[in-house]
């Protein structure tokens, strides 16, 4: 495998800063199991199917980042649930885009959970221009390097 010369800069990248916060498959599905309202140590790790000492350290990195909050419910023994933050519900854009990537590009049947949105009908994701609508898949991106 080629790797990069050791003099090259690697480009400076917010995807890249994204991933070291969430980069991982525990991470996403953390942040899923609090989308979908699972609050508990338990319930996180019975539905993403995490070793208890990865969800242990996941959690922590989650909670220093400021993507989940973790609040004590009780006291004896010491429980805590956890809450997504408005850094962590930001995601939620993040998340319904690769769900339906993998729903239409991995996944071979129907897909186990659909949303519906508060107008009826099924939300799907999809990707836009604010400025004019256009789906991603109908406009073109030119990259555009910010002036330093």
């Amino acid at each position: 495998m080629p790797t990069a010369p050791a003099d090259k800069t690697p480009r400076d990248c917010t995807i890249a800063d994204a991933l070291e916060v969430v980069g991982d498959r525990w991470s996403l599905l953390v942040v899923r199991e609090l989308f979908y309202a699972e609050r508990r140590f338990t319930e996180i790790a019975r539905n993403t199917g995490a070793p208890r000492d990865v969800l242990t350290t996941r959690l922590r990195k989650l909670v220093d980042h400021g993507v989940i909050a973790r609040k004590q419910y009780s006291e004896h023994p010491p429980r805590y649930e956890y809450r997504l933050t408005d850094a962590g519900r930001a995601l939620a854009p993040v998340l319904l885009t690769l769900k339906r990537w993998g729903h239409e590009h991995v996944r071979n049947g129907p897909d186990p959970v659909l949303f519906d949105h508060t107008c009826g009908h099924e939300f799907i994701a999809e990707v836009h221009c604010t400025a004019c609508g256009d789906p991603l898949d109908r406009g073109q991106l030119n990259l555009r390097p910010r002036p330093q």
